[in-house]
C-alpha cells in the first residue's frame, strides 16, 4: 500500500514538472516568436527616444515661460517682519525720543506694487513668449518626424537585405539540390566527374553569397535597432511582409501642388513662422523701454517696541500697540528714461537683428522645402520607370532561367551557362526588389509633405 502512494506521488510530482516546463518553453518561444513592425519600432521610438525627450523639456521650458510673462502682468504681493534688540544709543519709537535705554523691537509690514503702464513692453513680451512656445510645440513635432522618417528607412533596409537574404538562399537551395541530382547522376556514371566539381563550387559561391547576405542582414538589423536605442538583443527581429502582396500604384505628383499643401502642413514651416511672430513681438517690447513707465503700489506698517530695563514704565501690550502703531501709505512712481548708456538702444538694435534673421530662416527653410519636393517628385517619376522596367526584367529572367535549367538537367548545356543565367535572374530579382521599395520609399516621402503627419506613415 506504502509503494503504491509512493508511485501515486512520484507520478504527480513528474506530471507538475512536465507542466512547468511545457509552460516556460512556450513562454520562452512566445518571446523568440516577438516580431517588431513597422507601428512597434514607430511607436516604441516615439516614446523612448531620448533626443525627442529633451526637445519635450525644451518645449515645456517654453511653456513656463509662457506663465511667467502672464504673471508678470500680476501685481506682487509680500508680506515682512523684523525683530531687533537695542543696546546704548537708539530713537524710541514711541515719543521719538533718544534713549540709552535696552529694548526690543518688532515690525511687520505688507506691500504690493503694481504696473499702470510700461509702453506695452509687458503685454508684447507675453505675446512673444506665446509664439516661442507654440513654435517649440512644431519643433517638437519635426523632431518626432524626422526621428519617425529615419526610421523608415531603415525598417526598408533591413526589408531589403532580408529580401537579398531570402534570394540568396532560394540560390543556394537551388543549386544544393542540382549538386545533389548531379552527384547521383555521377554515381551511376551518367555524368563525368568534372561535371560535379563545378556543380560544387558553384554551391560554394552560392553559400559564400548566402553568408554575405546574411550577414548585411543582420548589420541592418543592428542599425535599426541602435536607432531604436534598444539595449544588445540577439533576438531582435522584424516581421517580414508579403513583398509580393505590396501593390504598386501609378500615382501623379505636381510639385506645386505638393508645395503648396506642405507649405500649410509642415511644422518645420511652422516652427520658424511663429519665431518670427515672436521676434516681431520682441522687438515691439524692446521698444517700450524708451517709453515713460508708471507703477502704483501700497503699503501697510505695524510694530511693537518694549523697554526691557527694570525701572521700564508701564508699556502697552503687544496686542494694543500692533493696533495703534498702525499705518497705510500708496504711491505713484513715474520713470523717464534720457540715458541708459545705451541699453534700451542695445536691446531694441538685438531684436530687429533676430527678426531679420528669422525672416531670412524662413524664405531659406521654404526653398529648401521646393527643393526637396522638386527631387522626391523627380526621384518618384524616375523610380516608376526604373521598377517598371525591373520588374519586366525580372519576369524575362525567370522564363528565360526555367529554360536554361531544363536544359541543364537535360545535359544540353554546361554549368558555366547554367550558373550565369542563375547569377543573372539574382540580379533581376534584387534588382526588382530596391527598385520597389524605393519606390515605395518615395510614395511616402511625398505623401508625408502633404500631411506633416507621421502617423500618416504608419496606416500605409
Amino acid at each position: 500500500m506504502k509503494d503504491v502512494n509512493f508511485i501515486d506521488k512520484m507520478n504527480r510530482i513528474r506530471n507538475l514538472l512536465i507542466l512547468l516546463l511545457m509552460t516556460g518553453f512556450a513562454e520562452s518561444s512566445a518571446q523568440e516568436l516577438k516580431k517588431w513592425t513597422l507601428q512597434d519600432c514607430i511607436n516604441y521610438a516615439v516614446e523612448n527616444n531620448l533626443g525627442l525627450q529633451r526637445q519635450m523639456l525644451q518645449t515645456e521650458s517654453a511653456q513656463t515661460d509662457l506663465l511667467k510673462s502672464r504673471m508678470d502682468m500680476l501685481p506682487s504681493l509680500n508680506i515682512g517682519s523684523n525683530a531687533q534688540m537695542g543696546f546704548g544709543r537708539s530713537i524710541d519709537p514711541v515719543t521719538n525720543l533718544i534713549t540709552f535705554e535696552q529694548n526690543i523691537s518688532n515690525s511687520y509690514s505688507i506691500n504690493t506694487s503694481f504696473r499702470l503702464f510700461t509702453g506695452f513692453a509687458a503685454l508684447n513680451a507675453m505675446s512673444a513668449s506665446k509664439f516661442m512656445f507654440k513654435a517649440g510645440i512644431e519643433t517638437e513635432k519635426v523632431y518626432r518626424n524626422t526621428l519617425v522618417v529615419n526610421i523608415l528607412g531603415a525598417y526598408y533596409q533591413v526589408l531589403y537585405a532580408k529580401g537579398l537574404e531570402e534570394a540568396a538562399f532560394q540560390q543556394s537551395e537551388q543549386s544544393a539540390r542540382q549538386l545533389f541530382r548531379i552527384q547521383k547522376l555521377v554515381e551511376t556514371g551518367k555524368e563525368a566527374l568534372s561535371k560535379q566539381f563545378e556543380m560544387e563550387s558553384r554551391a560554394s559561391e552560392d553559400r559564400l553569397s548566402l553568408t554575405i547576405a546574411r550577414n548585411t542582414s543582420n548589420q541592418a538589423l543592428t542599425a535599426l535597432r541602435q536607432m531604436l536605442q534598444l539595449g544588445p538583443d540577439p533576438g531582435f527581429e522584424v516581421l517580414m511582409p508579403d513583398l509580393d502582396k505590396i501593390l504598386i500604384t501609378d500615382n501623379e505628383f505636381s510639385v506645386d501642388s505638393v508645395y503648396a499643401i506642405a507649405s500649410e502642413a509642415l511644422p518645420r514651416l511652422k516652427a520658424i513662422n511663429y519665431e518670427l511672430m515672436a521676434a516681431k513681438r520682441q522687438v515691439a517690447a524692446a521698444k517700450g523701454g524708451i517709453s515713460p513707465r508708471l507703477s502704483g503700489g501700497g503699503a501697510v506698517y505695524t510694530g511693537f517696541y518694549k523697554i526691557t530695563s527694570k525701572d521700564a514704565p508701564q508699556q502697552d501690550p503687544f496686542s494694543t500697540q500692533l493696533k495703534n502703531n498702525n499705518s497705510q501709505a500708496i504711491y505713484l512712481s513715474l520713470d523717464i528714461p534720457l540715458f541708459n548708456n545705451y541699453t534700451i538702444g542695445r536691446n531694441i538694435r538685438l531684436a530687429k537683428l533676430r527678426k531679420t534673421d528669422a525672416e531670412l530662416r524662413l524664405e531659406q527653410e521654404k526653398n529648401n522645402l521646393y527643393s526637396d519636393i522638386e527631387n522626391a517628385c523627380l526621384n518618384y517619376n524616375r523610380g516608376k520607370s526604373e521598377f517598371a522596367a525591373a520588374a519586366a526584367n525580372l519576369e524575362f529572367n525567370r522564363k528565360s532561367f526555367d529554360a536554361m535549367e531544363k536544359k541543364f538537367e537535360a545535359g544540353l548545356i554546361d554549368v558555366t551557362d547554367y550558373s550565369a543565367a542563375r547569377t543573372t535572374l539574382f540580379r533581376a530579382e534584387t534588382e526588382a526588389l530596391r527598385t520597389k521599395l524605393q519606390l515605395l520609399i518615395r510614395k511616402l516621402t511625398i505623401e508625408f509633405y502633404t500631411t506633416g503627419d507621421y502617423e500618416h506613415l504608419i496606416n500605409n
